[in-house]
C-alpha cells in the first residue's frame, strides 16, 4: 500500500500531495489503496549530518565499539536526522546495519588518512607514507570519498600543498572526492588552494581561500557546534587557546562570506550528543546565513551534496513533517512529527 503525504514541500513552498511507493516519491497519484500518515504541515527531505563520527563511547577514548554505532546511528534517526556522512570511522560497519530498513542512509570516506611527515598525529589516525595510494583505496572502497588530515595542530607545519594537490588529482582521476580537515590558516590554504571538495572546520581561513573554494566549487562544513562548545572551556590566558579562540572567530565571520560568495556551506556536528543537528543550523544562523538557507545546509543542501535525491518527483522516500515552517522558526527541527526513512513510517 501507498503512503500519502500532504503538506507544503520544502524547499519549494509548494501545498501538494505526494506519495511513496517503496523507497521512492511521487506526485502522481498511484492506482490503489494509500494510507494517509500526514495531512498538514511542512515537509522536509530527512535531515542530514554531513560529519559525524559515532561508534565510540567517549570522545576521549578512539575505539571502536559497533554497540556505541548502532545505538548513536539510532540517536541520529530518532532526532529526524535520516542521512549521514562519516568523514572518518574508527571501524567497519557492522554487517547488515547499513542497509537496514531503519537505519539512517550512510556515506563513508574510509579512515582518517594522515601523511606519515604530519607530526603529533593522533592514535586514531590511519598514517602512511604513501598517502596517493592510501586515498584512492579508501575512495574505492567506500562511497567515492575520502578524508584527509590537512594540518592536526597549530604550531606544527601542515601537509605541503603539492603533496595535496598530487593526491586530490589522483583521488579525482578515479571519479572520487576528498574531505580535507584543516584547523591551521596554512592548512586552510593549502587544501583549497589544491582543490579539495569539502574544508572541514576551517579555524584560522585566510580570507583568499573563499574566493578559491567559490572557484573550484568546494563545499564549507564548519562544525560550529563542536568548536563552540570547545572555545567555551578553553582558558584564554594561553598561546594556545588565544589561537584557538580567534580561529573560532574567523570560523564563525567565514560562514557568512562563504555564502556570499556562492559556496554551499553544510551542517556537520563533529561531537555528541548524536542527533545535534538542529544546534549546528542555529549556530549557521547566528553566524549569518538566513535561516532558509541554514536549513537546507541540513536538509536539501546536503543531500544534493551527497546525491541523494530530496522531495523531487522520483526521490528517496525520506520526508520528516513539522508543524511549523522551519525557514521561519528553525527551532521546530528538534520536534518532528511525522518521519518516514526509506519508505517507512518511523514516527
Amino acid at each position: 500500500m501507498a503512503l500519502h503525504l500532504r503538506g507544503t514541500v520544502l524547499p519549494d513552498g509548494t501545498l501538494r500531495d505526494l506519495w511513496i511507493l517503496g523507497d521512492r516519491i511521487t506526485f502522481d497519484r498511484p492506482t490503489g489503496e494509500a494510507r494517509t500518515v500526514a495531512d498538514d504541515g511542512f515537509l522536509l527531505p530527512g535531515l542530514v549530518d554531513v560529519h559525524t563520527h559515532p561508534g565510540s563511547r567517549t570522545e576521549e577514548e578512539a575505539r571502536w565499539d559497533p554497540d556505541a554505532f548502532a545505538e548513536q546511528i539510532a540517536a541520529h534517526r530518532d532526532a529526524g536526522t535520516l542521512a549521514l556522512r562519516f568523514p572518518g570511522l574508527l571501524g567497519e560497519i557492522p554487517d547488515g546495519l547499513r542497509e537496514a530498513p531503519d537505519a539512517p542512509r550512510m556515506v563513508t570516506a574510509g579512515r582518517w588518512l594522515a601523511w606519515a611527515g604530519l607530526s603529533k598525529s593522533a592514535d586514531f589516525h590511519l598514517v602512511t607514507d604513501d598517502l596517493v595510494a592510501a586515498a584512492v583505496a579508501e575512495t574505492e572502497a567506500h562511497d567515492g570519498w575520502c578524508k584527509l588530515m590537512g594540518d592536526w595542530d597549530f604550531e606544527a607545519d601542515p601537509v605541503p600543498y603539492d603533496v595535496l594537490r598530487t593526491v586530490t588529482e589522483a583521488v579525482h582521476a578515479v571519479g572520487g572526492r576528498v574531505a580535507a580537515h584543516c584547523q591551521s590558516a596554512q592548512g586552510v590554504l593549502n587544501a583549497a588552494r589544491a582543490g579539495v571538495d569539502s574544508i572541514e572546520h576551517g579555524m584560522g581561513m585566510p580570507e583568499e581561500c573563499v574566493e578559491l573554494m567559490a572557484a573550484q566549487g568546494a563545499a564549507y562544513v564548519p562544525t560550529l557546534t563542536a568548536f563552540a562548545r570547545s572555545a567555551a572551556t578553553r582558558i584564554k590566558d594561553n598561546p594556545r587557546s588565544r589561537l584557538w579562540h580567534e580561529g573560532h572567530r574567523i570560523m564563525i565571520r567565514r560562514v557568512r562570506e562563504a555564502h556570499d560568495a556562492g559556496i554551499t556551506v553544510l551542517a556537520g556536528t563533529d561531537s555528541a550528543p548524536f542527533g545535534n543537528v538542529a544546534t549546528e543550523v542555529e549556530h549557521l544562523v547566528a553566524a549569518g546565513l538566513p535561516a532558509a538557507v541554514a536549513v537546507g545546509a541540513a536538509s536539501w543542501a546536503a543531500r544534493d551534496f551527497l546525491g541523494l535525491p530530496g522531495l523531487v518527483e522520483g526521490g528517496l522516500a525520506d520526508v520528516t513533517v513539522y508543524d511549523a515552517d522551519p525557514r521561519l522558526e528553525p527551532g521546530v527541527l528538534r520536534h518532528p512529527r511525522r518521519m518516514v526513512l526509506r519508505g517507512r513510517v518511523v514516527r
